[in-house]
């Protein structure tokens, strides 16, 4: 008993729609970081999905994913060292409160 690639792409739909709303609606940077991690984890299941259902014997889907996780694992890296740096002169996390980077 397998699940069609429609159950897939309707739960990676699902994610992706709940990362848009939590960068849109949270002002918290770190909790907007998890959001985009969450919108690209929701990618990475579209691509396995469709990649899965085509049967093809490329694995041209599961390399777009590779190539997604090393971004991702980018933006975490760079992001994070960007928030502390932030904290550490502002004292708050809240992107609202924080317009420049200016010292």
């Amino acid at each position: 008993m397998s699940l069609g690639v429609e159950y897939y792409l309707v739960l990676s739909a699902l994610l992706f729609t709940i990362g848009v709303l939590g960068v849109l609606i949270r002002r918290n940077a770190i909790i907007i970081f998890m959001c985009i991690e969450l919108m690209l984890n929701a990618a990475n299941l579209a691509f396995v999905a469709i990649n899965r259902s085509l049967g093809s014997s490329d694995p041209d889907g599961q390399l777009f994913v590779f190539f997604v996780m090393a971004v991702a694992a980018a933006e975490v890296a760079i992001g994070l060292a960007i928030i502390v740096s932030v904290f550490k002169h502002k004292k708050t996390i809240n992107v609202d409160e924080v317009n420049s980077l200016k010292g």
